[in-house]
């Protein structure tokens, strides 16, 4: 990749994400409570049923890539942590890959059989079954439905939030119709069971898959998905189409690729308009208002614009100054502004990274480092994380087009500033890369959940 594509493409990323940011409703923290609050929730007394630390105890939130990630590597990193992985599902299941399962390139067993206890134990730290409620940093305990948790270092990694007001549905009810009866398919695993569902029994007509701006998770997933969902309909010879509503000027990610699986694979199929933002949703008369155009579907998976999860907000870690709600730290050693015994990583961070799992693994590596050397008084080196990933075009045969990107500071040293130079673009789809695109996730799986 040129070192023009490098520039034009993250400022055209760094662009929407500012425009993101000035069409979304003001944050719920002031930045003067951020600062001066110590305390999201007073810590009850109630203490959660786990063993006396035996060292420096790290309480990890978030079983997804990036949490798993940092649990088994800051024990490897520094033995003398003590490891808490604090994880609210008591099943695990996988959003990266799950565009696969929609054409039945894989079963579910392919991304849910894995065990939280089994990664725990195979790692040497403790996986406790439980729903945060709380963070008392002046008294370092997090608050749980499951009694109080007193820490040495906490990191909060609980992935993304969908932001409705951000597509112009702002009623609570109307978000909570939106969400269930139309899911985004990119947070909860019950989403991709209704999306799968949805896509089996469809019979014909507008299927609307939606885009949204700025840098939500999974870049290449909202057109991976109608690749998949076209070649179903392909396959199964049904009358239909998957409209794809683009908020973005160009395909984000992996342009050339996916627009010659769009006019050479899906001609008639796949119709994808640009410039595409969903302003408003009714949901009862099946109807997506754009800011030129509405467009009537029959089913559809509308994926609202993305924010730091709202755990994020809650427990007082959000940037009021952010457009996506991220956390307010630091983005070179990822602990918060004013408390360096809380960290924040995974999509919920404030940088322009691809909020995906392969970078989500790389970056917790890289953390799991800074936690250990904090541990003992010391700071490492920055190390971009990588972004390698795969998106699967083409269901029947399985052809895959891919993805390698690095990352560079600012000249400062203080901020993400771009891609770096050896980021490379694989957009010729083969079934080399198809095999290649199953074998990434399951070394993903591997490195998360056994030793």
């Amino acid at each position: 990749m040129t070192d023009n594509f490098n520039r034009r493409n993250f400022l055209k990323l760094s662009g929407a994400m500012l425009a993101a940011g000035t069409a979304g409703c003001a944050a719920g923290v002031t930045g003067s409570a951020l600062a001066g609050s110590q305390s999201a929730a007073v810590a009850t007394g109630l203490k959660a049923a786990l063993p006396k630390a035996k060292g420096p105890r790290l309480v990890v939130v978030g079983g997804g890539t990036s949490g798993l990630t940092i649990a088994k590597y800051a024990k490897k990193e520094y033995p003398k942590f003590d490891v808490v992985l604090v994880e609210k599902r008591d099943m695990y299941a996988s959003c990266f890959n799950s565009n696969m399962w929609y054409a039945g390139l894989i079963d579910l067993e392919f991304l849910a059989n894995h065990s939280f206890m089994d990664a725990a134990v195979e790692n040497g730290y403790i996986y406790f079954n439980a729903t945060v409620i709380g963070l008392d940093r002046a008294s370092r305990t997090l608050v749980t439905n499951e009694g109080d948790i007193g820490y040495d270092f906490l990191v909060v990694a609980p992935g993304i939030s969908y932001d409705y007001d951000k597509i112009g549905v702002s009623d609570v009810g109307a978000q909570v119709a939106l969400r269930q009866k139309y899911p985004g398919g990119f947070t909860s695993p019950t989403e991709h069971v209704t999306l799968n569902r949805k896509i089996r029994e469809f019979e014909g007509g507008t299927f609307v898959q939606t885009v949204p701006n700025g840098n939500y998770r999974c870049l290449p997933g909202p057109y991976e998905r109608a690749c998949m969902i076209a070649s179903v309909f392909k396959k199964n010879k049904i009358k239909g189409k998957v409209l794809v509503l683009d908020a973005n000027p160009e395909i984000t990610i992996k342009a050339k690729g996916f627009h010659a699986a769009f006019d050479e694979l899906f001609k008639g199929i796949v119709e994808w308009k640009p410039n595409s933002a969903v302003t408003g949703v009714d949901v009862d008369k099946r109807v997506i208002k754009t800011e030129f155009d509405s467009y009537s579907f029959d089913d559809a998976a509308i994926y609202a614009n993305v924010r730091g999860s709202t755990l994020i907000e809650h427990l007082g870690l959000m940037d009021p100054a952010s457009g996506q709600k991220e956390a307010a730290i630091d983005q070179i050693r990822y602990s918060l502004k004013g408390d360096d015994h809380v960290f924040v990583s995974g999509d919920s961070r404030p940088h322009p990274y691809s909020k995906s799992a392969n970078t989500s693994n790389t970056e917790g590596k890289y953390v799991a480092k800074v936690l250990a050397a904090r541990a003992q008084g010391k700071e490492i080196a920055w190390t971009s994380p990588r972004t390698v990933c795969y998106s699967m075009v083409n269901a029947d045969p399985m052809e895959a087009i891919s993805v390698d990107a690095g990352y560079v500071l600012n000249k400062e040293g203080t901020a993400v500033g771009g891609f770096s130079p050896d980021t490379k673009m694989f957009d010729n789809r083969d079934g080399a890369k198809g095999k290649a695109a199953l074998e990434w996730a399951r070394g993903i799986y591997r490195d998360l959940f056994a030793a």
